[in-house]
């Protein structure tokens, strides 16, 4: 694959950007998880990590490049252009081959800043306690509406104005209207933290005795719990990408789904595990209120949601800030 700042890698995220942004945001990042969940297979089964690693988290089909970020930038440019085949850049639905050129190569533009703005989120205090790909996918949408469309992090100023920042007027402008009523959101985001947590922790166990034989290395061993459930329900949105009307309604569980699996991680609690869950529910359906009803272009509140909860699990668990591990052990 070569190292990540060679000449190889950045032709290989330039490719699987415009390859991304073809396949469209939502079945970019559906062919992203069905990648990491052969290679979480592969390494359970005692192979090697470098399918996880390199290529489902890698610099080619990661979220933050050619399998999510990349989609929605070019998006956002064949909406300013007037192409987007749904006629927004909030449809993440459509492939954007039936665009132009220049769509896609935007997309695989947006992949390279990707990669090398993830690299450089590791490097930087506090920030690197989130998880980089979702730092990535959030500020990207946040640098693209402002490029395109000169609106700010929080969206259109005449749409807040009318509606208010955090109302939804009735759920008309809700990212997914059928999830966004709190009773919905919270039992399945506490039913998600619960069954998260149980499969996070049995994979941990698991995993432990490989890594002390070297049989599997550290890194993966924290990613297979970490990433599986996030993988299964994002492959569980093809009905979202392939169905219309009410078949389509998915719920969206993903950011709750690995926020959870790292709680469950650090505290091995199942419990805690689904408290997780229901708060990034309900975190989730936040960002979605603040950061996408009222913007013009798709900025994923599944993402927002994993960057403020990964960031506030790690700095309260990790002993260097207020190491609540110590409760735990």
């Amino acid at each position: 694959m070569g190292t990540s700042l060679s000449i190889q890698t950045l032709l290989l995220v330039f490719g699987g950007g415009i390859l991304g942004a073809a396949w469209g945001p939502l079945w970019s990042i559906i062919l992203c998880a069905f990648i990491i969940l052969v290679g979480i297979g592969v390494i359970l089964a005692g192979g090697s990590d470098y399918l996880l690693l390199q290529i489902g988290l890698g610099p080619i089909f990661s979220p933050m490049t050619g399998g999510f970020v990349a989609g929605l930038a070019a998006a956002t440019y064949a909406h300013y252009l007037k192409k987007h085949p749904g006629g927004s850049a909030k449809d993440i639905l459509s492939p954007l081959i039936d665009t132009s050129w220049d769509v896609m190569v935007v997309g695989g533009i947006a992949a390279v800043l990707g990669w090398y703005g993830f690299l450089l989120c590791g490097k930087i205090p506090i920030l690197n306690q989130a998880d980089g790909g979702a730092v990535i996918v959030v500020v990207s949408a946040w640098v693209t509406r402002l490029i395109f469309f000169h609106e700010s992090p929080l969206g259109n100023a005449e749409s807040i104005k009318k509606i208010g920042w955090l109302k939804t007027d009735n759920y008309s402008i809700s990212w997914v209207p059928w999830q966004a009523i709190p009773s919905r959101h919270i039992v399945v985001g506490l039913a998600t933290g619960l069954v998260s947590g149980g499969i996070a922790i049995a994979l941990r166990d698991y995993l432990a005795p490989m890594v002390t034989s070297g049989q599997v290395s550290a890194t993966a061993a924290f990613l297979v719990p970490y990433m599986v459930v996030w993988a299964i329900t994002i492959v569980g949105l093809i009905p979202l990408n392939l169905s219309t009307g009410s078949i389509q309604k998915m719920p969206i569980l993903h950011a709750m789904g690995l926020v959870a699996c790292l709680a469950a991680i650090y505290t091995g609690s199942i419990i805690i595990a689904g408290i997780v869950g229901l708060l990034t529910a309900m975190l989730q359906e936040l960002c979605a209120r603040m950061f996408h009803n009222h913007s013009v272009n798709h900025c994923d509140p599944p993402a927002a949601a994993i960057l403020f909860g990964t960031l506030i699990l790690n700095i309260l668990f990790k002993p260097e800030f207020f190491n609540l591990i110590r409760f735990f052990d």
